[in-house]
């Protein structure tokens, strides 16, 4: 095993995993390695003959591991963003083995009397405010993990974790699958309409790419279908792409994810039975800001009216404009982007085709860099000749204004069939201080077009927004400054995690910024005023739309996880019939129908995708600290670099109320949303 790479140190540039070096048949036997190394670093504390403290017990526990941590992050950072059969099967052998290994230590009752030990005695022990976070967040995790279960509950648990994980991948695969198999290929140049020409290049390459000898593909990866809906005239292509991207994962194939996803939810509610909990929902939301699904019902029914209300008036707008194309037929999903984009040409005199030339990439990309110069002094330097799991990976290290280092970043910016759909931030390596300062690793992926031999790769404004969201991501964990790991960086409740990336967002916009950074890649003139005007006045055009499509998902994601016994329906079923209790019009599709819902049956968010929106009540009332100052104030940006380098160590609403000098309030998101 020393000739494995991935249990080697690793003698590497600032300690990046040395990926040139990795191959695929070193995974497993590390993972089954670092497990036992686990293992026995447990064992070792159950054997410990000293009474138990937060020393020889909670931070030996936080020890445990490292290697198994860095191995997952490297293989499951492989499998989201270049994955192939070999490496997806053993995602499917794997996480079954790591959901039994995880379940021996959380209920190894040795362990947890131990822990508890501790814990009843913490008001008697002289812990510092993260000392005491880190304990009560091991005791917790435990009691969650079922570790006060008898012994014949722990076994049904144990085959319960076992199985959820499996079903997870599967479900991820599937639908990675069935979104790599579609194509519309176009072979007439007028059903392109005024597609951007970057996109045009990218469609022609990809028809190449997919065998043609001519024409344009267009597939189900986002930066491909959403122009294509929005651009195309053709309303019979329209119509097929988008029942296909609508049919993921439920077209009664190899790759269908109503099975799955059912079973996923009866298992959910059955651990959750099993721990006490009347459902998954209120099991995750213990553990959240939110606390109940209560509270999140309450938060979404105070905007679900005023945003349908919206929405139906964007709809007859769209209707009409559709009459006066001269179609006389009922609006459709499938003709919702098409006309939403004539409707604001001619309310604003805005194309989206005419911002374009101002996101060129890497322009966007050195905008959000500015963003973290400005706000906090950090300096971002491209790297060459560092180990990168991709070609098309870029990497930067990240430091302070007087050259210290503070971390390192990879960015991989362009889709490809090899990659997961959407864009996500992981940490490589988290920051951490307990033995020696150890600084992080973070990446963030997108899905960009590709540049072609004829244009680079031009963003919309809302792929401009995703690269601020997800550098908003990297800095919470760039900037954490915290003694453990486990409380570093995003390690906070699921309705917390998105407040940093989403805030960064609104910088995006700001005049002031734009002519910053937004420069015709052609000619290198800043973005005229007169087109950020357009910008800013259409900012809340179809805003009754987009809340709609996410609240809607908000609501399935809720139903399928407060259900108190298994599912009795078929999943289109159960969906049809909670969108008919809200109300949602046949016009628009929760944006993620069941079987294609990755956040939750595949990601961390099962109960938490209401998370976004929550968390967006504090970024709307938080930008207002700049407002109320300026931009780049260095008071307000200070005690915002503070919030975000406690990382998960205390409570996210005491962070923002220190942060803010109050409790947050919804006006200023109703405002951006114009539902006020």
């Amino acid at each position: 095993m020393t000739s494995n790479p991935l249990l080697a140190d690793w003698d590497t540039p600032f300690g990046v995993p040395p990926f040139g070096a990795i191959e695929t048949s070193h995974y497993l036997p590390a993972f089954r390695a670092a497990m036992a190394e686990e293992r026995a670093q447990v064992d070792a504390i159950t054997a410990c003959q000293e009474v138990p403290d937060f020393s020889n017990t909670i931070e030996q526990l936080e020890r445990c591991g490292q290697r198994l941590i860095r191995i997952s992050r490297v293989f499951f950072g492989l499998n989201s963003s270049n994955s192939n059969d070999e490496i997806r099967d053993l995602a499917r052998q794997i996480a079954p083995e790591l959901a039994a290994h995880r379940d021996d230590i959380s209920l190894d009752a040795t362990l947890f009397a131990r822990v508890d030990e501790v814990f009843q005695q913490a008001e008697r022990l002289s812990l510092n405010p993260e000392q005491r976070r880190l304990l009560d967040e091991t005791y917790k995790s435990f009691v969650r993990a079922g570790a006060n279960l008898e012994t014949s509950a722990q076994g049904r648990l144990r085959a319960i974790n076992s199985e959820i994980a499996l079903l997870s991948q599967t479900f991820a695969q599937n639908l990675l699958a069935d979104t790599n198999s579609f194509e519309v290929h176009v072979i007439r140049g007028v059903d392109l309409g005024n597609l951007p020409g970057s996109l045009v290049a990218a469609a022609a390459s990809e028809a190449r790419r997919r065998g043609h000898e001519d024409g344009w593909s267009f597939t189900l990866a986002q930066p491909s279908i959403e122009p294509f809906l929005q651009y195309s005239p053709n309303r019979e292509l329209r119509q097929r792409i988008f029942e296909a991207y609508a049919r993921r994962g439920d077209n009664a194939d190899e790759h269908d994810n109503n099975a799955t996803l059912t079973r996923l939810a009866a298992l959910r509610c059955e651990r959750a039975g099993l721990l006490g909990y009347s459902s998954h929902a209120h099991y995750v939301l213990s553990d959240a800001m939110a606390e109940t699904p209560e509270r999140v019902y309450e938060l979404l029914d105070k905007m679900w009216p005023s945003a349908l209300r919206m929405a139906k008036a964007e709809r007859d707008a769209l209707q009409a404009m559709m009459h006066d194309d001269g179609l006389d037929d009922t609006l459709r999903g499938w003709d919702w982007r098409y006309y939403a984009e004539k409707v604001r040409q001619a309310r604003f005199a805005l194309d989206e085709d005419e911002l374009r030339p101002y996101f060129e990439f890497t322009a966007v990309r050195n905008g959000a860099f500015l963003i973290a110069r400005k706000l906090f002094g950090l300096e971002v330097r491209e790297l060459e000749g560092i180990p990168v799991r991709h070609p098309e990976q870029q990497a930067f290290e990240v430091l302070e204004a007087n050259g210290t280092h503070v971390g390192l970043i990879y960015m991989d910016f362009f889709a490809r069939e090899s990659k997961k759909p959407g864009a996500w931030m992981n940490a490589l390596r988290s920051q951490s201080k307990l033995d020696g300062d150890v600084a992080p690793i973070i990446t963030n992926e997108f899905n960009f077009p590709p540049p072609t031999e004829d244009s680079p790769s031009l963003l919309s404004f809302r792929d401009a927004e995703t690269v601020f969201h997800e550098f908003g991501h990297a800095l919470h964990g760039l900037l954490s400054s915290v003694t453990y790991g486990s409380l570093s960086g995003t390690n906070v409740p699921r309705d917390f995690v998105e407040f940093p990336s989403q805030v960064l967002e609104n910088w995006l916009s700001e005049p002031e910024v734009l002519r910053l950074y937004a420069r015709h890649f052609e000619t290198g003139e800043v973005i005229p005023d007169a087109l950020i005007a357009k910008l800013k006045a259409s900012a809340k055009f179809n805003q009754g739309f987009a809340t709609v499509e996410y609240m809607a998902a908000c609501y399935l994601d809720l139903a399928w996880h407060t259900l108190t016994a298994a599912p009795d329906l078929p999943p289109a079923t159960f969906e049809a019939r909670e969108m008919a209790r809200i109300g949602l019009i046949d016009e628009i599709l929760p944006r993620y129908r069941s079987t294609y819902f990755s956040h939750i049956f595949a990601g961390g968010y099962a109960s938490g995708y209401y998370g976004y929106l929550w968390s967006e009540v504090l970024d709307a009332d938080g930008f207002e600290a700049f407002r109320e100052t300026s931009l780049f104030d260095p008071t307000t940006a200070s005690k915002y670099r503070h919030l975000l380098s406690q990382g998960g160590a205390r409570p996210g609403m005491d962070l923002y109320q220190e942060f803010r000098g109050r409790a947050p309030v919804i006006e200023p998101l109703l405002e951006r949303r114009g539902l006020a």
